[in-house]
């Protein structure tokens, strides 16, 4: 589904760039589940991002199903995003003046689907918060916004699931249960799911982890899933 070659990704001047991803070469199969993890600064979310196409690589091409990212004008990137991809974002970067229904039917309701809210809905109840619809974000709590961030990122039934530290904000209990619910509805849908964490019982969930350090990568399979 995914191939990524001689990526890299500098930042800073020119006579003096700081490289953060150098030269990775990696690909992902349709409904695998791949951890990013590795120490804070090694490049993690700036891979994520790549993959997400909200940024450009300094060097190196990123496919999803033999379209190469780097070849579409920004509309036609924004276009194949909404319709290839869903965001799971850290901070949840949830629409304050909207309600949790608003917020999870964003991206249908973009995209121009008529039955926008139904689905919405449907979502929201699959997340466990089909009585907090018509609640705004800053009447939730932490856990239920990711929810909310979780719905909206997969209501359009993306066949590539991206998460930015999904736990992160969350208390251990808290985090258990969204974890659970991202993998359920991975499960489901079999969609291709890659998250960056900092959470190692998280991260051994995944069939592969993706070790990053000093901008090299490093691929390493989890056997008791891939058996």
């Amino acid at each position: 589904m995914i191939q990524v070659s001689n990526l890299t990704m500098e930042y800073g001047q020119e006579d003096a760039p700081l490289r953060v991803l150098d030269n990775l070469n990696f690909s992902m199969e349709s409904g695998d589940t791949v951890a990013i993890v590795g120490p804070s600064g090694s490049g993690k979310t700036t891979l994520l991002q790549l993959l997400a196409a909200l940024e450009h690589p300094s060097q190196g091409q990123i496919s999803l199903d033999k379209q190469t990212l780097s070849q579409l004008t920004p509309d036609e990137l924004a276009d194949f995003r909404r319709d290839n991809m869903g965001i799971v974002f850290q901070s949840f970067h949830l629409i304050d003046s909207l309600t949790a229904l608003a917020n999870a039917a964003l991206p249908l309701d973009i995209a121009g689907k008529s039955d926008a809210t139904k689905q919405a809905q449907s979502m929201l109840e699959r997340v466990g918060l089909g009585h907090r619809t018509h609640h705004y974000p800053q009447q939730l709590s932490g856990g239920e916004q990711q929810r909310v961030a979780i719905a909206r990122a997969l209501v359009h039934g993306p066949r590539l699931i991206l998460a930015d530290e999904p736990t992160g904000n969350l208390d251990e209990k808290t985090g258990k249960t969204v974890a659970d619910l991202l993998f359920g509805l991975h499960a489901q849908s079999n969609s291709t799911l890659v998250l960056v964490t900092h959470d190692m019982r998280l991260a051994q969930r995944c069939k592969r982890l993706f070790w990053l350090e000093s901008g090299k990568l490093r691929v390493e399979e989890n056997r008791e899933l891939s058996a």
